[in-house]
């Protein structure tokens, strides 16, 4: 299973510009989790900070209770070697074709055999749905395939951890909903810790178990999809429904009077932009039939129940609803 991931307290900062300040989270074992933000709110910076490639000002970072900004060189290379990363582009060697690409991990930081490597790249081209490409170079094949490919190579040394770094850049929405798929899968089979940093709001809304949003150098909240998804947490609330109304602007901020103009034309009746508001909780991305169960829906669930006395009524009752209607059996 996957080990947990928790920040207490980071800050961030390049010269006199803050990132963030003050994000403390908990990636719970095993489960998918999203953090969303507007463009530039340093989403990934925060992935950078978890593997140890930047290293946050103040605070602590702890992967399977080591704390990565304390801990020796040779520990955090050990501690890297538990994570898988997608980056935006798939960062792939464009003069390798796909097979030596998803082998370099495997070759650069392990001892095994050929016929051994072999064997764990096409398991992980035949995850990724790559099979039969893996002669193909990069430059010959489409950006979805590049994205599938750069994950095939994250899980090659079966990380705990997998980041993932936008994956909807540079996908139209269908190929997006069949990378979504495919980390659901993953996380089915192999229950590992998955954090995807994103601004895609159909992804948020229908993917992860846990949402973070990050806005104005802060964790806004971070929590069950449950609990994001019923929030009237005015940040939160107008980004998951894709609204202009609401304290972000073109430039990130908006002042009061901006806030009370636009306010001011809904409550008119104007057009005000945007996707409209979402009643009740979106059902969650299931995992493709034959696929192990994802326990980590039974560990959220759990928690959820165990919060919802904390939460307003009308959340309550909405969640309520959303656990009942997915309990129920199948007819």
């Amino acid at each position: 299973m996957g080990v947990e991931v928790r920040t207490e307290g980071i800050v961030k900062t390049f010269g006199s510009q803050r990132i963030w300040q003050d994000v403390s989270l908990t990636l719970p074992p095993g489960e998918v989790s999203a953090l969303l933000g507007p463009s530039g709110t340093g989403k990934s910076v925060f992935l950078k900070s978890l593997i140890g490639l930047l290293r946050p000002e103040r605070g602590s970072i702890h992967i399977d209770g080591t704390d990565i900004t304390t801990c020796s060189d040779k520990e955090l290379y050990e501690i890297r070697k538990l994570f898988g990363v997608l980056f935006q582009d798939g960062a792939l060697f464009g003069s390798m074709h796909l097979f030596d690409n998803v082998a370099f991990p495997l070759r650069e930081h392990t001892k095994k055999s050929e016929s051994e490597i072999e064997k764990i790249v096409m398991e992980k081209l035949e995850m990724t749905g790559l099979l039969g490409a893996e002669r193909k170079l990069p430059g010959e094949i489409s950006g979805g395939m590049r994205k599938r490919a750069g994950l095939a190579r994250a899980l090659v040394l079966d990380p705990q951890i997998i980041l993932v770094d936008e994956p909807d850049s540079g996908l139209d929405p269908v190929r997006t909903s069949y990378l979504s798929q495919l980390l659901i899968d993953i996380n089915a089979q192999i229950d590992a810790t998955i954090l995807i940093v994103t601004h895609n709001i159909n992804l948020a809304r229908t993917v992860p178990d846990n949402i973070g949003m990050l806005f104005r150098r802060r964790l806004v909240m971070f929590g069950p999809r449950e609990v994001l998804l019923t929030s009237d947490e005015p940040v939160v609330k107008q980004f998951l429904n894709g609204r202009m109304i609401g304290p972000i602007g073109m430039s990130e901020e908006k002042d009061e009077a901006q806030m009370a103009r636009e306010q001011a034309l809904v409550d008119a009746g104007h057009h005000h932009g945007g996707a409209e508001a979402v009643e009740g909780i979106i059902p969650q991305m299931k995992a493709t039939p034959g696929m192990p169960v994802r326990q980590a829906v039974q560990r959220r669930k759990q928690r959820v129940r165990e919060i919802m006395h904390t939460l307003p009524h009308a959340a309550q009752a909405a969640i309520q609803e959303s656990l009942d209607e997915e309990g129920a059996p199948v007819a």
